[in-house]
């Protein structure tokens, strides 16, 4: 076989001008730090903001005022959007705490659960930047990885009722992303002050190119599928036999961003390739991910992910390899099932005895109010906290004894309600978009209230109001919110304007079909009105509306509505 891709042989001038800023960015140092000391400029200048995603932060600004400012002639409003990395969503009360005054004295927006089970700040200033990151390090948190061409934040997802085989779930997941996270001494370099001389062997596994594009890894275990498991680039799927967590199906080449133009360009299920024993998870990634480092495309980053790698080279091509590092093949996989992607709301006792509540958070946005409840209940409150990936907080490791006292906590701070949220909220997500997503065309966060509410009531028109249905909303085409697995989607197209996905599976488990393009709400409703009558009428005991819409074959005929660009 002829080289499959011969990125890594190729002269540097010849791959995609992002690979040459990392060769001499000396392991992601760049300038960054000269320019956080400009003072001139809100913004960090020139190359170095791409190297700062590196760093787990975005430069963005308000877009709301881009015109205004323009026309007084003075730069964006330029601020930062900070990523943290926290393996699995698990803090302390001690750190929520912790980042709840840092980002009341750095942040402009409070604290957003991100759908990656993690926090983000907004609004941050650049004079912010490093004091920020300084407060985070005696929390024992930091930003290294949180996105870039690297393995972002290593999800795990949760099953309260197997308590005992989730933490060591949670274990694994820690270790994996320990393993997985750059080396590089920039961080400590740029944000401590550390001074770290540049080394020819600071990244062991990643090298000077780090990965062709960002690589995502999580954990799940059955049956509840809540980090949409098939969208990952490399999942592990819990395997437990009588309480044990004994091994996982893996599963490889999920991904959901795309481009609406290029017709190359598409999200992917990830495909369940064979068994492996728990242990291994950790090394196992490493090689998964040592592959894509190889042989990902560093040419065209549009087609560099790890799923477009698999469709190019060919899965069986990628098993071979895998067994050649490996020194053995897979186990077969063994059978698994799944129930539903969204998070199990309210009160779970798990086969620890130990008690967990997981509270609703409307898009993820802890803001001022929820901030202040929050704080108030964590005085006393003695258990843990997970975020979850469906932009939800869990209260978790409760004791028998103190069940009474946190009920009326909640009840008495007003956060009981969160408990029991509406149905269709608490199965609905959205990605931030506009003010500050410089890629958002259309509104998505700002909007979910709205778009819920009109929603709810052509539901409730056909007796449907309690009837969940998987909805997700993004400001573009890019999946932040993982549109493309559930059972009803709108991505941005324009302001105002949606491409409509329907029929992916409540399980997580099917890509949703473009049904219309660049659709207004007016339209929106339109088309789903009389699908969610035959919903109602005709739908199976137990039925899902993705699944219905595939039995009745409803997406076969598209409406006039415009599908291209």
């Amino acid at each position: 076989m002829s080289d499959p891709h011969p990125d890594l042989r190729q002269p540097l001038e010849r791959l995609n001008e992002n690979e040459q800023l990392k060769a001499r960015s000396r392991h992601l140092r760049g300038t960054i730090s000269e320019g956080l000391d400009d003072l001139l400029t809100g913004a960090v200048p020139g190359e170095d903001p791409l190297l700062m995603k590196f760093h787990g932060i975005y430069q963005q600004d308000d877009r709301d005022r881009r015109a205004d400012r323009r026309q007084r002639r003075l730069e964006p409003a330029y601020q930062f959007m900070v990523r943290l990395r926290i393996p699995g969503g698990v803090l302390d009360k001690h750190q929520w705490l912790g980042l709840d005054c840092l980002s009341r004295l750095y942040a402009e927006r409070g604290l957003r659960i991100t759908t990656r089970g993690t926090l983000q700040l907004h609004g941050v200033r650049k004079p912010h930047l490093r004091p920020l990151i300084q407060g985070l390090l005696p929390l024992g948190l930091d930003t290294i990885a949180a996105c870039g061409d690297d393995s972002r934040g290593v999800v795990c997802g949760a099953n309260p009722y197997l308590s005992q085989a989730h933490e060591r779930l949670q274990k694994l997941a820690q270790i994996t992303s320990d393993r997985l996270i750059p080396k590089t001494g920039a961080y400590a370099d740029i944000w401590y002050r550390q001074p770290t001389p540049v080394r020819d062997d600071e990244e062991p596994v990643y090298g000077e190119l780090y990965l062709p594009r960002k690589f995502k890894v999580g954990f799940v275990l059955p049956p509840v599928n809540d980090v949409d498991i098939y969208g990952q680039d490399l999942g592990y799927i819990a395997v437990v036999d009588n309480g044990d967590l004994i091994g996982f199906n893996v599963c490889v080449g999920g991904g959901m961003g795309q481009l609406d133009n290029r017709e190359d360009s598409y999200p992917r299920l990830a495909e369940e390739i064979g068994f492996i024993d728990a242990d291994e998870a950790p090394a196992f990634a490493e090689l998964v991910m040592g592959i894509q480092r190889d042989f990902g495309d560093r040419r065209d980053r549009h087609r560099a992910r790890f799923k477009y790698t698999l469709d190019r080279l060919g899965l069986p091509w990628f098993l071979e390899e895998l067994e050649r590092r490996r020194g053995r093949p897979l186990e077969p996989a063994r059978g698994i099932h799944f129930e539903h992607n969204g998070d199990r709301l309210g009160w779970q006792q798990g086969d620890d005895g130990l008690w967990h509540a997981t509270l609703y958070v409307e898009s993820g946005r802890v803001d001022d109010a929820l901030r202040t409840q929050l704080g108030g209940f964590l005085q006393q409150y003695g258990g843990r906290l997970r975020l979850t990936t469906n932009q939800n907080l869990q209260l978790t490791h409760i004791e028998e004894h103190e069940l009474e006292q946190v009920r009326w906590r909640l009840e008495d701070l007003g956060l009981d309600w969160r408990l029991t949220p509406d149905a269709q909220a608490a199965h609905t997500l959205s990605c931030v978009a506009l003010p500050t997503c410089g890629l958002a065309m259309a509104e998505a966060e700002r909007y979910l209230p709205e778009l819920l509410e009109r929603f709810q009531r052509l539901k409730g028109q056909y007796g449907l109001r309690e009837k969940p249905i998987t909805l997700r909303l993004t400001g573009c085409p890019n999946g932040c919110a993982r549109p493309y697995l559930a059972e009803i989607a709108l991505t941005g197209r324009a302001p105002g304007l949606y491409n409509l996905y329907l029929g992916g599976s409540f399980h997580g488990d099917r890509l949703a079909q473009l049904y219309a393009g660049n659709v207004d709400e007016e339209r929106f409703l339109a088309l789903l009105a009389p699908m969610l009558e035959r919903y109602a009428g005709q739908r199976r005991d137990g039925e899902h509306f993705g699944d219905f819409l595939l039995r009745k074959q409803l997406l076969e005929e598209r409406p006039l509505t415009s599908l291209s660009s």
